[in-house]
């Protein structure tokens, strides 16, 4: 059987400081700083904290001018790529790119025209970066916003497909293209117009103001999961109103998920029934918390009885399935020791330990 390629191996590849971005490399994880654009030690923390969950961008807002000393600090010290996102003042992109940002993220619908985008665009240049040009649903110019000829999407899509030509057309071509909405359909229309229109463009994907971390991880899983098994999208980021960690720990969830990329341990955990007699919820989530930070792809199964594990989670690479008062530790299916309940998560830790 013939295959076809997927729509991201034909972008274009770009780099964001040493992480390849585009061209079928893998899909890059990314968030979003929200420590005040004043302390620089704040902001490296939350670096810190991201990186080690499996970050690979970090962007952080400047939103004045007087922000730009932080945010140099914060590029000279970072261990990520710092992308620049700026609104309203091309004056402060200028600036951003002589200061150390391995990229700008700029918005077509606010930062004062063409005119001074061509500025934007030579010191990019010059500084040898890329640009992301970011389309919101919220801040789309008023004339293209207010034609009823056009779906949300269609506008969204002409937005950036517009303004890609015009930095083309001026021989500027290390561009990444996000058009984002809150509503996942109009999103997931938008990213497949875009893909169309601009085949060899790496795009951004996700699903903008998605919510708390419940909604906005559901949301994002619908829109971009639907988009990543198409094939559509080089980087993403899942927006949460909540701690950025989670952001790409969801991110990680979704790309596993997925089989595209695996960084973390996998948790499969049965839905409970009336045949468990433990507490498996409180024994899943305190697995949960206690895998989450390890830096391995493994398969890791808390199944109820016997009915649900060993037998159906198998493939695991290692799980319990509890019994009464007891559970039996299994790996690839096959029982490797038997022990009290009390001491379940300990053992099935230990086990983790060895592989």
């Amino acid at each position: 059987m013939a295959t076809h390629a997927k729509p991201s191996e034909a972008t274009r590849r770009v780099s964001v400081g040493s992480v390849p971005l585009g061209g079928g490399a893998p899909v890059v994880v990314q968030s979003m700083l929200n420590a005040p654009a004043t302390d620089v030690a704040a902001n490296l923390a939350q670096i810190d904290a991201l990186a080690q969950a499996g970050c690979e961008i970090v962007r952080m807002a400047i939103p004045h001018r007087s922000s730009l000393d932080v945010f140099q600090a914060v590029c000279e010290q970072s261990p990520l790529p710092v992308v620049a996102d700026i609104h309203f003042d091309a004056n402060i992109a200028i600036e951003a790119a002589k200061r150390g940002a391995a990229k700008l993220r700029i918005n077509p619908g606010n930062i004062g025209g063409l005119a001074k985008t061509d500025a934007v665009l030579d010191a990019a240049g010059e500084a040898g970066i890329p640009i992301r040009i970011g389309v919101n649903a919220g801040s789309l110019d008023n004339e293209l916003a207010a034609r009823d000829d056009l779906s949300q999407s269609e506008k969204l899509a002409r937005s950036a497909v517009d303004y890609v030509r015009y930095c083309e057309g001026r021989g500027f071509h290390d561009l990444v293209v996000s058009a984002k909405a809150h509503d996942v359909m109009t999103t997931v229309r938008t990213y497949r117009l875009l893909s169309k229109e601009l085949p060899t463009c790496p795009l951004h994907i996700g699903v903008t103001e998605a919510g708390t971390t419940f909604q906005g991880a559901i949301k994002s899983a619908c829109g971009l999961g639907i988009l990543l098994e198409e094939g559509i999208g080089d980087t993403l980021r899942i927006s949460l109103t909540d701690d950025p960690v989670q952001e790409i720990r969801a991110c990680w969830t979704l790309l596993s998920a997925l089989d595209l990329r695996r960084r973390a341990p996998e948790l499969i955990s049965c839905p409970t029934c009336g045949r468990c007699q433990v507490d498996l919820i409180g024994l899943a989530r305190e697995v949960e918390g206690r895998i989450a930070n390890l830096d391995k792809p493994l398969k890791v199964a808390v199944m109820g009885c016997v009915v649900n594990g060993p037998g159906e989670a198998a493939d695991a690479d290692i799980g319990v399935a509890c019994g009464v008062g007891s559970g039996v530790v299994f790996s690839k299916g096959d029982v490797v020791r038997k022990v009290e309940e009390s001491a379940i998560v300990d053992a099935l830790m230990e086990e983790i330990g060895k592989l």
